[in-house]
């Protein structure tokens, strides 16, 4: 193959990951309004340390579970951003 053909396969997924990182995203959106109603606290350690070794756990590299680690650190971020959002708070709010 080609840099050109690597680089449309890199496209291709890159397509893939917006769409998942979106469906998580509405996940996340669903779980902040269940939260909402529920008086259930925004962050949950527990959970993310599950997160980190679920990832750490199907991890097959090449890329380390660090690297991975880093990357999931702030696609959690982002879905407790969507969290608080549904949640009726707002960016201003952030860690709370």
């Amino acid at each position: 193959m080609t840099i050109d053909d690597w680089r449309k396969r890199i496209d291709e997924i890159d397509a893939k990951l917006v769409e998942l990182l979106n469906q998580r995203s509405r996940c996340a959106a669903e779980i902040g309004r269940l939260k909402k109603r529920q008086q259930v606290p925004l962050y949950q350690p527990e959970r993310e340390a599950q997160i980190f070794l679920n990832i750490s756990r199907r991890n097959g590299g090449p890329l380390s579970d660090a690297a991975l680690r880093r990357v999931f650190e702030r696609i959690i971020d982002e879905g407790r951003s969507v969290e608080r959002q549904a949640m009726g708070g707002s960016e201003d709010e952030k860690g709370k």
